[in-house]
């Protein structure tokens, strides 16, 4: 039977073929069934439509063709894979919700929210220049390193270029077949780990991106741990198979072990480091190879013979993973309990179950530098990574106590969208945005909620690295920007009908800052605006004045963090600073309970002052974590009236402006409870300050009786050395203070883990380097603040009073 070519309603026909094959293979079909009937409807609902009358012919003499039609894509020839079928397949996977019409249904699930996070050099911003590629969105491939100097897209910094590094996460959007997808790329240092922070907050998905030979890294766990926090449904990409010593089943291991992650591979390579062919797909079986100058020409063939037996021990044990977390009716569970055949269809929506729900995570595996893998990649974002439909996202609302309400991603509801990144552009202050719920046009006028300005938007704009597209509207699930609105970063807009915030990200603290100032007096201005547009953009940038030496400190998550920024002073905004040893950001904690009973009393004629203060500070419980804790807890248990309540708050703000000097060193006391409990004021001579004065002077005499420590950061750290540097490595972390926590072998590699103060890590990276040949490489990530040892605190409040008697 032959069938020349099919138009409207013969397309559907071919879907009822599909389903009445797949009901005869699951009874005991020819083998082959599934997978003709499934290529059947990738066929019969591409262009390709005279294939799709050819393959139909086929199935239905009972032949069933192991080659697979080939179908126009984004980027030369693409192989159609079965995930990839056409919109009527997609319906299936298109969640009800309320207020959201069938039209703008079938539009979110299309659309795609993808974060590309890893370990730095794990390749990120390289994978991302190749989904461009493979997308039509650029037309070169341009390395990060390259030769030719121009770099890749996604670092669009000119020090970003430079070094080789991503320092702000960079957005861009392109379409994948029917799919629109915005991606977000962001830095892999730990020292810009609020760039990963908060591109997770309104992300739906990630890609979280591992090296197959470095396997599972610091950051890798810190990236991890961000992505858990926020909920966010993840695929992994082993990427750099093509390096020797590329090991896939090890970083599987690490992957379960280290970050205890339910997870299999879904693909098994064909060949190994320099001999990486292509890529055989678990669900369906087929190998895939990747042809052309730039690995555009996708082809789908039968897996080869020497790996089907690996091949169906994989999948094995795929489903085997899937069926502990499905328990869908007729799915993989059930298929895998009855011993029966899993059909690539009812693998392919459980594996999307499992990752919605965040009890599997699928493991894809290739080398964008090689273009091998990417765009199976991107057919597993597809498949895989929720659409805005999926996700159910909450807001609070203001006007009933901070209540939670649903949001519904809907254009006809009430605007809720979210600021999560400024940048100072050439046209003023770039907002960044998120729209959970409503539509926002050019010219709108729209509510900043945590400030209460009404605002209109004068230009919207799409990014595409650091170039803008005008857009008239955005919907909700579309990432867009805006210009001139002043506003925070995690302020939330309405449309004003509503009350509604959105919560904010996780702002890690900074721990270490440097003493600047411009070497000239002209450049005092620049340097001001230097500054304030550093805070505005970054949450971890903090500066302050020293009150006792009058310097100004710019705190960070680190050395290179801030060089980063003085560096940029220099180039941006033509300012040389001066720039003073680096400092440790310390803490002062207390450790036992005591009691305080200060009355201020001052009498210089006229009105005086008068406040009297009686209570007790105490230690806070650490945290669920284990970690210490921080800030301040005040609490009044004052019965009756011995103090006005009018003066209440003015003795809270006394005893928290008392705790940002400590009674050691005079950092700032953390992690302590002051308890109110009697007081006594004068009808006359009590104020607001006096009561101020009286909670500041009862803190310091109470901080030196309450077992007063100073905490300081600690880091950590993992060293990867030659065996042969491996004792000296191990011995200079112990001279520094360190405590070893992991020594493996990897290879003809030492790894070492360990905690170690921060004081004692600068100029580690020059130590390393000459201890080991040039050989050693290590990175750093802050773990907590932690007691100093007693000989420490001894010399660090000797040093701090020598520092008082020279001022």
């Amino acid at each position: 039977m032959a069938m020349r070519g099919l138009r409207g309603g013969q397309s559907w026909q071919l879907l009822g073929l599909v389903s009445r094959q797949l009901s005869d293979t699951t009874a005991g079909g020819p083998p082959g069934a599934v997978a003709c009937a499934l290529r059947l409807a990738a066929a019969a609902l591409s262009a390709s439509s005279s294939s799709a009358g050819t393959w139909a012919g086929a199935c239905l003499a009972g032949a069933w063709p192991s080659t697979l039609p080939l179908s126009r894509g984004a980027r030369g020839f693409a192989a159609l894979p079965e995930q990839a079928a056409s919109d009527p397949m997609e319906e299936r996977h298109i969640p009800e919700r309320d207020g959201v019409s069938p039209e703008q249904r079938a539009k979110l699930a299309r659309l795609r929210n993808i974060g590309i996070s890893a370990h730095i050099d794990s390749g990120k911003t390289t994978l991302t220049e190749r989904i461009l590629f493979y997308t039509g969105r650029i037309h070169a491939i341009h390395e990060v390193r390259g030769k030719d100097g121009v770099g890749a897209k996604m670092d669009s910094m000119e020090l970003e270029r430079e070094k080789g590094i991503t320092i702000q996460s960079a957005a861009t959007y392109c379409k994948w077949k029917h799919t629109d997808i915005n991606i977000i790329d962001t830095p892999g240092h730990v020292d810009f780990t609020i760039e990963v922070e908060r591109a997770l907050r309104v992300l739906d998905g990630a890609v979280l991106v591992l090296c197959a030979v470095g396997g599972v890294q610091s950051q890798s766990i810190t990236v991890d741990r961000q992505m858990r926090r926020y909920g966010v449904p993840r695929l992994a990409f082993i990427n750099k198979m093509d390096r020797a010593g590329a090991d896939p089943g090890r970083v599987l291991g690490q992957l379960r072990d280290k970050l205890r992650l339910n997870c299999a591979f879904v693909q098994v390579p064909i060949g190994s480091e320099d001999k990486l062919a292509g890529l055989v797909d678990l669900v369906d079986r087929q190998a895939y190879h990747f042809l052309g100058p730039s690995g555009e020409q996708v082809t789908a063939v039968d897996s080869p013979a020497e790996l089907r037996e690996l091949v169906e021990e994989r999948r094995t044990e795929l489903i085997e993973r899937i069926a502990e977390v499905d328990d869908t009716p007729g799915g993989v569970g059930e298929l895998f309990l009855m011993e029966e055949e899993v059909p690539p269809a009812v693998l392919r929506a459980a594996i999307r179950r499992a990752t919605l729900g965040l009890t599997f995570v699928p493991v894809f595996m290739g080398s964008a530098y090689k273009n091998k893998g990417v765009q199976l990649l991107l057919d597993g974002v597809d498949s895989y990574l929720p659409s805005p439909l999926d996700v159910n996202s909450q807001a609070l609302d203001a006007d009933q106590n901070e209540a939670p309400v649903d949001l519904t991603p809907s254009s006809k509801a009430p605007l809720v969208a979210l600021a999560f990144k400024l940048e100072e552009g050439k046209f003023g202050q770039l907002t960044y945005m998120r729209v959970y719920q409503g539509s926002l046009a050019r010219g709108d006028m729209i509510v900043n909620v945590v400030s209460g300005k009404r605002i209109k938007v004068p230009r919207l704009v799409r990014m595409h690295s650091n170039e803008l597209e005008d857009i008239q509207s955005a919907t909700a699930g579309d990432i867009v920007a805006f210009f001139g609105v002043e506003c925070s970063s995690g302020d939330t807009f309405t449309d004003g009908s509503i009350k509604y915030t959105l919560t904010s990200m996780n702002v890690p603290e900074p721990v270490m800052s440097l003493a600047v100032m411009p070497k000239t007096q002209a450049a005092t201005a620049n340097f001001t605006k230097a500054l304030q547009r550093f805070q505005r953009e970054d949450p971890t940038f903090r500066v302050s004045l020293d009150v006792e030496s009058g310097q100004t400190l710019i705190a960070g998550m680190g050395e290179l963090h801030l060089d980063i920024y003085v560096e940029r002073m220099r180039r941006e905004y033509n300012v040389d600073a001066e720039v003073g040893r680096p400092r440790v950001n310390y803490r002062e904690t207390i450790t036992k309970r005591a009691t305080f009973d200060y009355m201020h009393r001052k009498q210089s004629g006229g009105q005086g002052q008068f406040g009297r203060v009686a209570g007790y500070i105490e230690p806070l419980p650490p945290k669920e974590d284990g970690s210490p804790a921080t800030g301040l807890e005040f609490e009044n248990h004052i019965v009756g009236s011995a103090i006005p309540s009018g003066f209440i708050p003015s003795i809270e703000k006394g005893f928290r402006e008392a705790t940002t000097t400590g009674a050691i060193i005079g950092y700032p006391c953390e992690g302590v409870r002051v308890v109110l409990n009697d007081g006594a004021a004068h009808a006359v001579d009590s104020s607001e300050l006096a009561f101020k004065l009286a909670a500041i002077y009862a803190f310091r005499d109470a901080a030196r009786t309450a077992g007063p420590v100073v905490m300081e950061p600690i880091m950590t750290v993992e060293v990867t050395v030659p065996s042969e540097f491996q004792g000296a490595a191990m011995g200079d972390l112990n001279k520094r203070r360190g405590v070893i926590m992991a020594n493996d072998a990897e290879g003809d590699d030492a790894l070492l883990g360990a905690y170690v103060p921060l004081s004692e890590m600068f100029g580690y990276s020059t130590s390393l380097r000459s201890m080991t040949q040039g050989k050693g490489e290590f990175t750093m990530e802050y773990q907590n603040h932690s007691p100093v040892t007693s000989d420490k605190q001894a010399e660090l409040a000797a040093q701090h009073t020598a520092a008082r008697k020279t001022l």
